[in-house]
C-alpha cells in the first residue's frame, strides 16, 4: 500500500496562495473542450453548461458547506468516481496518482477527495498534456483558468520540488 505525499512547509505556505492563471465568467466556460475542472462548483457549472470534463475533482463541500449540488449529481447519477484521501496542505501519493491515472483513461474521470481539494491544481498542470485547460474555483472570487504549458509546468514543479515529502 502506497503511503504519503508531500506538505507544504509552513515558511513557504504564501507562494502556494497566489492564483494561477486567469479569472473566468460562467459564459466562458462552455468555450473550452473537456477541461479539467477542479472544485464542486466548477464542475457542477461544466455539466450546466453541457460540458464533460476530461477530469473533475472535487470534495462535496463548498466554502465549509457539506454535500454540494455537483456531489448530489454523481450519486444520483450513479457516476463512476475514485474516493481518495487527500489532507489540508498536502499532496497525497494516492491523489497523485488518482489525477495521473484519470488523465491516461486508467481510472474514472472522477476524483471525490476526502479531506482538501485544495491542491489537486498542482497534480493536474503537471500530468496534464500541454494545451489542457484547467478551471478551478477561487473562493469569493469565482473561476480561474489556466492553460498548461512548459513554462506553467515547470513553476509547478519547482513549487512541488519545495515541498517536505513525507511518509
Amino acid at each position: 500500500m502506497v503511503s504519503g505525499g508531500w506538505a507544504i512547509p509552513e515558511s513557504i505556505r504564501d507562494e502556494f496562495k497566489a492564483p494561477i492563471g486567469c479569472r473566468i465568467e460562467e459564459n466562458d466556460l462552455g468555450t473550452y473542450e473537456s477541461p479539467i475542472v477542479v472544485g464542486d462548483v466548477v464542475s457542477l457549472t461544466a455539466r450546466k453548461v453541457g460540458i464533460t470534463p476530461r477530469l473533475s475533482v472535487y470534495d462535496g463541500r463548498t466554502e465549509r458547506k457539506e454535500m454540494t449540488d455537483f456531489a448530489r449529481l454523481v450519486r444520483d447519477e450513479g457516476l463512476d468516481e475514485t474516493a481518495v484521501d487527500n489532507p489540508p496542505g498536502k499532496i497525497t501519493r494516492k491523489m497523485a496518482d488518482a489525477v495521473r491515472n484519470a488523465l491516461e483513461g486508467k481510472a474514472p474521470a472522477i476524483i471525490r477527495v476526502e479531506g482538501e481539494e485544495d491542491l489537486a491544481l498542482m497534480p493536474c498542470i503537471l500530468f496534464a498534456p500541454i494545451g489542457t485547460v484547467i478551471v478551478y474555483g477561487w473562493p469569493g472570487e469565482g473561476m480561474m483558468a489556466v492553460t498548461t504549458d512548459a513554462a506553467i509546468k515547470e513553476k509547478i514543479r519547482k513549487l512541488w520540488n519545495r515541498m517536505e515529502e513525507y511518509e
